[in-house]
């Protein structure tokens, strides 16, 4: 199975002064306690990291202690054009492909496999969790207008996964339509086609602010080595 991990964000909303993958957690950087997870899997075979030209040495000295082999892909300007060329950079025999921001470093390796058993079966399939919180919907003045039932409602969450061919097309759609999506489950959607949600729990967590990092430092300290 493949991998691609999208690992071009920023530390804006973390307020760091770099790459918020390559920030130390725990004893290690965001990005190889994601690596860890990953490696661990039994379905991943190959892995490619899409980031910013940027932080490529940062990235690739991290590389350089893996046990296994991870390409560098050059990422683009959003998620949405790291993701597609993440895509034209996959080994011609990829049928199915997991998509995972690296800042879910909290990730368990058997999400990985049961995800990509589901998919090799042809079903594009995400990780979520159920929502808990009553949810409110505003308008542009912060005013309530409605409060759905959460009962249908969840997060999404990645890895994300997808047949390779159905997942490209869908790109060249949005290109043509100019379609700008937050993650590729969103394409399906828009397209018609059926995607199956993996039900993760809420500790895969995305590292994104402070608080993010406090809890992920929190529960990696009891996974050391």
């Amino acid at each position: 199975m493949h991998l691609l991990i999208a690992a071009a964000g920023s530390g804006r909303r973390m307020g760091a002064d770099k790459n918020k993958l390559l920030l130390n957690i725990a004893g290690r950087t965001v990005l190889e306690w994601t690596l860890k997870a990953a490696f661990a899997s039994k379905a991943i075979s190959w892995i490619g990291i899409v980031g910013q030209p940027k932080d490529k040495n940062s990235i690739k000295s991290i590389l350089s202690n893996s046990f296994k082999s991870v390409e560098w892909i050059n990422g683009g300007s959003t998620r949405q054009q790291s993701v597609q060329l993440g895509l034209s950079a996959l080994p011609d025999d990829a049928q199915s492909v997991l998509i995972h921001d690296g800042a879910r470093c909290l990730v368990n390796p058997l999400i990985f496999d049961e995800i990509a058993e589901i998919v090799s079966n042809g079903q594009a399939v995400i990780a979520a969790s159920q929502v808990t919180d009553t949810i409110k919907k505003v308008d542009q003045n912060g005013e309530i207008i409605d409060s759905p039932p959460r009962a249908g409602l969840w997060s999404a969450q990645t890895p994300q996964a997808f047949p390779v061919d159905k997942l490209k097309h869908a790109h060249s759609v949005a290109i043509a339509r100019e379609w700008n999506v937050t993650d590729d489950a969103s394409l399906f959607e828009r397209l018609g086609i059926p995607v199956k949600i993996y039900d993760a729990g809420p500790s895969n967590i995305k590292v994104t602010t402070p608080f993010d990092l406090v809890i992920a430092e929190s529960l990696l300290s009891t996974m050391k080595d």
